[in-house]
């Protein structure tokens, strides 16, 4: 099964670290530890796709894969 692509990076401006899914449009979270964001992203997309579920929104697939898994 497929599941979707998490970006979790280093923000001086915030401080802390942003977790984000690319796939799923405004869907990001913020820790003060890698691991702090990516639980905070995991709880973000359950409720972004319980939300688009509720609201019979489009859900995209996960479809994102970072540049270095992409074969020419």
């Amino acid at each position: 099964m497929k599941d979707y692509h998490i970006n979790i990076f280093y923000s001086d401006e915030d401080e802390g670290y942003i977790a984000d899914i690319p796939d799923l449009k405004y869907c990001s979270a913020f820790g003060k530890t890698p691991e702090e964001a990516l639980e905070e992203i995991l709880k973000a997309k359950k409720a972004w796709l319980e939300t688009a579920r509720k609201s019979r929104k489009k859900i995209p697939p996960p479809r994102y894969r970072p540049l270095i898994y992409q074969v020419a």
